[in-house]
């Protein structure tokens, strides 16, 4: 079966090459290094993503940025499940954000950019991550009908800031608070401000407490769990310094 694969994206790359070098529809010749992917797919998921970057080249030298963009969210989730490497899902999803956003489609946009986010959070590239989530959240808050998901973002990007830096986390709350009158009546700022509470106190039980009563109600995804992990880290790192002094 997978010789036929083979054999099969083999014919569509051809095909593509032969549409390019006679210079036929640039719609078609793209179109066959998309079938060759599908094929290659089954069997060489590093072979179908050329064959994506190529369809994707084509599209965009076609002006075509919306289906360059759709080629790089199928190359980014070939990297995240076919194989498996996160700063490429990254690079493939910003790359994916950047078309949509030339074309106005800002709703597709955030939706890569959150893959963006999340990736960079989980590669401990915080300071990208909380550029990203805040982007997003502003961009909600000044859209009445998207306002009220600005605190989840808001949210997120907090959660990056608690890894790093208590005193960031308690500047950014701030100012989300201020841009997001929805998000400073939440319970996620709320949540927030406890837990830097016991940070600052560096009582371990308190943060415990406060995040499962927190999970109780708004359950927490594995994402935000490793973030509050590292964070609640942070304050026995804390315990330890103060008793090398």
């Amino acid at each position: 079966m997978g010789k036929l694969w083979r054999e099969a994206g083999d014919a569509f790359v051809r095909a593509a090459e032969l549409h390019g070098s006679q210079g036929d529809s640039k719609h078609d010749c793209a179109s066959q290094y998309a079938e060759a992917a599908n094929c290659y797919r089954k069997i060489n998921p590093q072979i179908a993503i050329d064959c994506l970057l190529k369809t994707s080249e084509i599209y965009t030298d076609m002006g075509r940025f919306n289906m360059a963009a759709k080629n790089h969210i199928t190359i980014a989730e070939l990297f995240e499940t076919d194989c498996p490497d996160k700063e490429q899902c990254i690079e493939h999803y910003q790359k994916a954000a950047d078309y949509y956003k030339g074309e106005e489609a800002k709703s597709s946009a955030t939706k890569c950019l959150l893959k963006v986010a999340q990736y960079a959070a989980e590669l401990e590239h915080y300071t990208q991550a909380i550029a990203v989530f805040e982007e997003i959240a502003y961009w909600e808050a000044d859209h009445s009908t998207l306002k009220y998901a600005a605190k989840n973002h808001f949210f997120q990007a907090l959660l990056c800031h608690l890894v790093v830096d208590r005193l960031n986390a308690q500047l950014a709350l701030k100012k989300y608070e201020e841009a997001s009158p929805s998000f400073s009546d939440s319970r996620e700022a709320k949540f927030i401000k406890e837990v830097l509470t016991a940070i600052e106190e560096q009582n371990e039980e308190v943060f415990t407490e406060t995040v499962k009563n927190f999970d109780k109600i708004s359950r927490l995804d594995p994402w935000a769990t490793s973030l509050l992990v590292k964070a609640k880290r942070a304050i026995s790192k804390e315990d330890d310094e103060e008793d090398l002094r």
